[in-house]
């Protein structure tokens, strides 16, 4: 019977899942190699910003179901289940992943486990991680208890991670032994009490399954990215294009947002990870797509940075500009590679004067592109702007009407790189105002 589960690494990933976990009935030890954040979760403090993770994390630690530590030997005589869901960043220099975190860990673990129990990779990892970790988990792990690998790929949406967590859309679990299968369906039965979808399978389609989802999610939106390119030329209305798209229910319509691109820890490290690892199985031709995508995705941000140097008369030196949002999305502080906070950068770099507000990413783009001007509030950043420009889909900037901005900005210029807004409630209110996917007349 599972009754304890432990959590090695606590960020994003770690935190909610743990979370989650004492959330669904469970004992759960949270553990990180980091002091700092240790005592921060304690205290039911986030590093990061995640919509409803920090009542749920603060009220487990007061009822003393969910606890965290640095020392994971804590965890080897204690928890029947552990969950590996420490980070695969992107190697420096190459589109590979870096194994070290996760190899760390799972050799940590090895060491100190006392008990029969199940480790579970959760961590996106290059498709024959999990056989070659199982290999070493084997081998490091002493001999008179039985220890195995499972691995179960998270599919968490930045800003409804708890939701993901605790309401799955599928659960994928890939297993050497049927027993094993068995101890992941306790662990879930909550879930799967809901009549959740449930995919048992071996190690490499759980492997694969969250980098082809990734990779099938960045293929829509640089699909309607590159006709977003056609229309910026022919004329049309892409918005339109992508709602009548998605009336087929073979396509459907979401991911279909022409804009910016897309950013974040995930999509662009996972497909690129994803190139990598195919790269080295002989199959270079196989994912050859996956490269178009990624030039698709950052023409949009140097489209972004043209037509606002259009848009301003051909030249922003000088030129005071408003940028709206700089994190990869709305409901996260996430900066990593933020379409938003690249525009902006290349913007100041082309010489203008970039004002930014961002309702929670702020503080994390300062530490990357700390030159730029963070402001506290919308009507800071748009005083006195010569064009506002509009890069991450917040419901504050989403609900913006030209009365918002009247009386405050320098001239009436309005990029809306999201599509998010009325073209012709802008434009009928006397505003020069474009979008990208749509021809812009100047």
């Amino acid at each position: 019977m599972v009754k304890n589960i432990s959590v090695i690494g606590t960020g994003y990933l770690g935190a909610t899942h743990a979370a989650g976990m004492a959330e669904l009935g469970f004992d759960v030890l949270g553990v990180d190699v980091d002091p700092e954040k240790i005592e921060k979760l304690s205290r039911g403090d986030l590093p990061f910003h995640e919509p409803g993770l920090p009542e749920l994390i603060r009220r487990h630690v007061d009822s003393g179901r969910l606890r965290f530590t640095a020392d994971i030997s804590e965890a080897g005589d204690w928890a029947d289940v552990h969950f590996v869901a420490v980070g695969t960043p992107q190697l420096p220099g190459s589109n590979g992943a870096d194994m070290t975190f996760v190899d760390a860990a799972v050799t940590d673990l090895a060491r100190v486990i006392s008990k029969d129990s199940l480790v579970v990779g959760k961590s996106t990892v290059p498709v024959g991680t999990a056989r070659r970790l199982s290999r070493l988990l084997a081998e490091q792990s002493r001999q008179d208890v039985d220890v195995a690998l499972a691995w179960n790929p998270e599919f968490l949406r930045e800003g409804l991670a708890v939701q993901d967590t605790l309401r799955p859309d599928r659960l994928v679990v890939g297993t050497e032994r049927p027993e094993d299968v068995d101890t992941l369906r306790e662990v879930y039965a909550e879930a799967l009490g809901r009549e959740t979808p449930w995919i048992a399978t071996d190690f490499e389609t759980a492997e694969l399954v969250k980098v082809a989802a990734n990779a099938f999610l960045a293929t829509k939106i640089s699909f309607i990215n590159a006709f977003s390119e056609v229309t910026e030329t022919v004329g049309g209305d892409i918005r339109t294009l992508a709602d009548a798209l998605g009336h087929d229910t073979r396509i459907g319509r979401k991911f279909l947002n022409a804009g910016v691109g897309f950013g974040g820890g995930c999509l662009p490290k996972d497909i690129r990870a994803l190139q990598s690892r195919v790269s080295e199985l002989g199959l270079d031709h196989t994912m050859r797509f996956l490269s178009e995508m990624d030039q698709i995705n950052l023409r949009r941000r140097e489209r972004a940075v043209t037509l606002s140097e259009q848009m301003l008369g051909g030249d922003l030196e000088g030129r005071r500009v408003a940028v709206l949002g700089v994190t990869f999305k709305p409901l996260s502080d996430d900066v990593r590679d933020s379409p938003g906070l690249d525009v902006a950068n290349r913007l100041y770099v082309a010489g203008a004067h970039v004002a930014v507000y961002d309702p929670e990413g702020s503080a994390n783009a300062a530490k990357r592109f700390p030159r730029l001007d963070y402001c506290d509030t919308l009507a800071e950043a748009v005083g006195s702007a010569d064009l506002v420009v509009l890069t991450t889909e917040w419901d504050e900037f989403k609900a913006l009407t030209p009365a918002d901005l009247e009386g405050l900005v320098a001239q009436r210029r309005f990029l809306d790189a999201r599509n998010v807004l009325s073209s012709a409630q802008w434009k009928d209110a006397g505003w020069d105002f474009a979008q990208l996917g749509r021809f812009y007349e100047g």
